[in-house]
């Protein structure tokens, strides 16, 4: 491994066998470089170098955090009868290793390791709060019926990296698809037919309690804060329809928005949605959050999304499953949202132009002119692809003016 630092020069400066360091437990063909300094001081950085790998990150103030999923096949009990023979075996067991490194002075040094059972989904399934390290995972596999099935967890480590509190078996047969912490607050969502909006009280670290829930059709794949008592869901719209066995069976539809009033923890509610497109419809927003622009001061709120939609009434196709939509707009969508009126579409802004859209078939790919991101400085908009930057009036969604990118 090598890396180049400004402050000492511009060559690259290899890292040697002698200063790597390694777990012993958990020997992975892959490196982890950290490298620490201290923005106000032109200083070398601090750099260290560790034989392992990472799957998620999360970083507070004082601590990074790196959690790696690991799977560990359980052994099978000889079978002498044929006839016996396992169904479905046992799964591989499963654990989430959490290394943990001190942010000092710009420096950075590994403090010690903690261990929770099941596997995570994102960056947003950590967070530290209060001296505690909560981790929320999900253990088992969806599609058994038996002992090992799917159950979602939530995890809270002390200081000294031992778990001191737990939340276990929630949601048997589900699995999460977004987790958000806030403050001695956390939310989940899981989803296998319909979407429970778990509110969990962490007040107490060591006795996590579930406070409410709440079941509506659809899933959400992003959480994010409105306020302290509300909460934006970003997923899919969902139906269920049975399939040839009578199995009732969940089918995602187009792309939903969602305002959540936590205010009762006892009892969520969803004071809004909406829903984009049919079947097919998608947004990067879905698995970065970093595609989202929300101003709670300004109403604002808008994010790229490719929109499918059925042009006739009928949903379903003759053999009873849904249809997907055809391609019918790419770019952004700007809303005002407040907590009276819910989700108010402003307008849309896109980078085709018309001869794109009649040369667009039923789905439309990876162009050069696809909305990536949205931003806001002074009264103006700015929409941006890999081949344009656009200007729009805050006020009425009204050009003013665009520049193409080579």
């Amino acid at each position: 491994p090598a890396y180049r630092d400004s402050a000492i020069g511009t060559a690259y400066n290899t890292i040697d066998c002698n200063s790597i360091s390694y777990f012993p437990d958990d020997i992975y063909p892959a490196l982890i470089i950290t490298a620490g300094f201290d923005v106000a001081k032109q200083e070398k950085a601090d750099v260290k170098t560790y034989l392992g790998n990472g799957d998620n990150i999360y970083a507070s103030d004082k601590n990074l955090y790196i959690a790696v999923s690991r799977y560990q096949q359980q052994v099978q009990p000889l079978i002498k009868d044929s006839a016996a023979a396992v169904v479905n075996p046992a799964p591989a067991s499963e654990q989430t290793k959490l290394y943990r490194f001190a942010l000092t002075g710009g420096k950075i040094d590994y403090s010690g390791k903690a261990e929770v059972p099941g596997r995570i989904l994102n960056q947003f399934s950590m967070d530290e709060y209060g001296g505690y390290f909560r981790i929320a995972t999900t253990s088992g596999e969806v599609w058994r019926n038996d002992q090992y099935t799917s159950q979602n967890n939530l995890y809270v480590v002390d200081d000294n990296l031992t778990v001191c509190g737990k939340l276990e078996n929630l949601a048997p047969g589900e699995q999460i698809y977004s987790t958000r912490f806030m403050g001695d607050r956390a939310y989940m969502v899981t989803f296998k037919n319909v979407d429970p909006l778990f509110v969990i009280d962490l007040k107490n670290p060591q006795k996590p309690a579930l406070l409410g829930k709440l079941k509506i059709p659809g899933y959400s794949d992003y959480l994010h804060p409105y306020d302290e008592n509300h909460i934006i869901g970003f997923g899919k719209e969902s139906i269920e329809l049975k399939s040839g066995d009578g199995e009732s069976r969940p089918y995602y539809q187009g792309m939903k928005l969602a305002l959540f009033d936590v205010s009762d923890v006892n009892h969520p509610i969803e004071m809004f949605k909406q829903t984009i497109g049919d079947r097919g419809t998608n947004s990067e927003l879905l698995h970065n959050h970093k595609a989202l622009l929300f101003s709670r001061e300004k109403n604002l709120l808008a994010f790229p999304v490719t929109v499918m939609e059925i042009a006739g009434p009928n949903k379903i196709n003759p053999q009873g499953y849904p249809e997907y939509g055809s391609f019918s707009f790419q770019g952004a969508y700007v809303y005002n949202l407040d907590l009276s009126k819910g989700f108010q579409l402003k307008g849309r802004i896109t980078h085709l132009d018309e001869n794109d859209y009649k040369k667009a078939g039923d789905s439309w790919y990876n162009s050069e002119q696809n909305v990536e991101r949205i931003i806001y400085s002074g009264d103006s908009l700015y929409t941006l692809s890999p081949s344009m930057i656009k200007a729009n009036r805050l006020v009425d969604l009204k050009q003013t003016g665009s520049v193409n990118l080579p």
